[in-house]
């Protein structure tokens, strides 16, 4: 479950992948896989996949307890072939590891 308090200092992975809109079903499963061994290292705490309307962008947004954890999970060798397989998909993809500074909702 995402939990958005500024106060918890996760990290917050964005991860946006540029696709072409025929590929945007296989780079969804290969994220979604990759999720389920993410799902287990110490550290996770939630992913998210949101995909653009227009079909050309994948946004993986993941929380991570630290940016340390994140860090590992991505020189995990059980991570190494989901990165792979998303980056073989992706036409692009830019990871870039966020702090929340504020939420609010209804």
């Amino acid at each position: 479950m995402v939990k958005l308090d500024p106060s918890d200092g996760y990290a917050t992975l964005i991860n946006t992948f540029e696709v072409e809109p025929d590929e945007v079903v296989a780079l969804t499963r290969i994220l979604e896989d990759a999720t389920e061994t993410m799902r287990r290292m110490p550290g996770f705490i939630s992913a998210n996949l949101h995909v653009s309307r227009d079909r050309t962008r994948v946004v993986n947004y993941a929380q991570w307890v630290s940016g340390d954890d994140m860090q590992a999970m991505l020189r995990h060798p059980d991570a190494q072939p989901h990165l792979k397989a998303a980056a073989d998909v992706a036409k692009s993809f830019e990871p870039v590891l966020y702090t929340l500074e504020f939420s609010s909702g209804a």
